[in-house]
């Protein structure tokens, strides 16, 4: 692959992936069903288990400049096993989160249809189950393929539409935030948590999807110019900037609505619509259309990165990760992810695949983090880019926050999971174990050897004789 993204181009797709559903839909729905106004609560606690992952993760970017992410990390420390484990974990999850954020993009765009008199026929607009006469959700389908499509065209040029709709969606969410306060009524806010803080800290593991985009940027280690100093700094802006739109927001949410009446399908839009803001809720539908396309971009390319990264260790068939002779994106492994996630996106409602999302990536940070830990008194002389601070606790707070946001979770959930764990452990005892003996006997990642390389990423060259 070509190394073409710098640190603007990283910090946007870190923006992009962490600001999407969660701010536009997730956000009603939690404080409608579960939260009310504490659904601020729900973002501060889950940001707060975010960060903690986020200096762990900034702490391996600036070690292992690879494809990966967080399979690429754990395999480096605990083992291939257990590599696999995460790896095929946050394969499903990421293909989830594209579902998901499609699932909520969906929703306003049949908002913004609806708005200019076209209306789709009943069975294309959601899965079984979420209303009279649903069979299929058709424009989550299409959004899912078109932005397979789009990753398909080459990282420079799919990177460079990800920059420009990032910052119309900032632009869009600055607007809603200034105008939003405005017509905020503080008897909105009361009661601040109608179902207990329980229904925070519960909301908290539901929303945990949304602000965890950094995850996905670490897959793209092998696109970007100095990975080791930029990816670290990408990762803390990004979260850093999201966060504080995200506490913004909600309180605009919550007071220019009552939670009990918050649309779940198009949140923000419907509550300008609500205090006769009609014109500026269809320009907050486009904002969020355009936002939502930035997550799936995002979490798609993270998706396939890490495939194309278990192809080429020889943990699953190298045909997957085979990268276009022109485009240099692995582009099967692209269509394989925007067709699965177009499939769940078009037959799942968005709750239940959130939660799939959500207990896949706490369990990836928690082995995250705990290798963090385990690197830093194994290997304390390797050079680290980037330090996590104030260890060993925070790792620690990072693998606790992790399990105890995981307990609120529905038991169906940790039983879905527990069937993918399973069937990834048979595929690597039927193949990847024999298989990335003959592709890579030295192992995944040779952390020793990455700490010859210079400040490019490349090795060193060989001393002239």
């Amino acid at each position: 692959m070509v190394r073409t993204l710098g640190l603007t181009q990283l910090t946007m797709i870190g923006i992009g992936a962490i600001i999407g559903a969660g701010i536009f839909s997730l956000a009603a729905a939690v404080a409608r069903d579960v939260a009310g106004p504490a659904v601020l609560v729900s973002f501060l606690v889950a940001g707060a288990a975010s960060l903690c992952a986020a200096f762990a993760y900034a702490e391996f970017a600036g070690m292992v400049p690879k494809a990966g992410s967080s399979y690429t990390y754990c395999a480096a420390v605990l083992g291939e096993i257990v590599g696999w484990i995460v790896g095929w974990d946050l394969l499903l999850e990421y293909t989830a989160i594209v579902a998901v954020v499609a699932i909520g993009m969906s929703g306003y765009l049949g908002f913004l249809l609806e708005a200019v008199g076209i209306h789709l026929p009943a069975w294309a607009l959601g899965a079984p189950g979420t209303g009279a006469g649903h069979r299929v959700d058709l424009l989550a389908v299409a959004i899912c393929l078109g932005v397979a499509w789009l990753l398909n065209r080459g990282t420079r040029t799919s990177a460079r539409v990800e920059t420009v709709l990032t910052v119309i969606k900032i632009a869009i969410v600055l607007l809603v935030i200034v105008v939003g306060f405005t017509k905020v009524d503080s008897g909105n806010l009361h009661p601040f948590a109608p179902f207990g803080f329980g229904g925070a800290f519960t909301g908290a593991a539901t929303v945990f999807f949304a602000v965890f985009g950094y995850d996905a940027l670490s897959t793209a280690a092998e696109e970007s110019v100095e990975a080791r100093r930029k990816l670290p700094k990408a990762m803390m802006l990004s979260l850093a900037v999201s966060m504080v739109l995200y506490v913004l927001v909600c309180i605009v949410l919550t007071g220019m609505q009552h939670y009990s009446e918050l649309n779940p399908n198009s949140g923000i839009a419907s509550a300008f619509q609500s205090v006769g803001m009609s014109g500026l809720a269809n320009v907050i539908a486009v904002g969020a259309v355009i936002g939502i396309v930035t997550v799936t971009f995002s979490f798609m390319m993270g998706a396939s990165r890490l495939w194309y990264a278990l192809s080429r260790d020889g943990l699953m068939p190298a045909w997957f990760g085979a990268i276009h002779p022109r485009r240099k994106v692995p582009h099967r492994a692209t269509w394989l992810i925007g067709i699965v996630s177009a499939v769940l996106a078009g037959l799942l409602p968005i709750n239940a695949v959130a939660e799939l999302t959500n207990i896949g990536v706490l369990l990836a940070f928690v082995v995250v983090s705990a290798s963090v830990l385990l690197l830093r008194y194994r290997k304390p002389h390797l050079k680290r880019a980037f330090r996590c601070p104030g260890m060993p606790v925070v790792p620690v707070l990072g693998m606790a926050f992790s399990v105890w946001l995981m307990s609120f979770l529905q038991w169906e959930t940790w039983v879905r999971l527990s069937g993918w764990l399973v069937l990834g452990l048979i595929i690597y005892a039927a193949y990847g174990y024999r298989r990335t003996r003959k592709v890579m006997p030295g192992g995944s990642v040779d952390l020793d050897a990455l700490d010859d390389m210079t400040e490019s990423d490349e090795p060193e060259p060989a001393p002239a004789r």
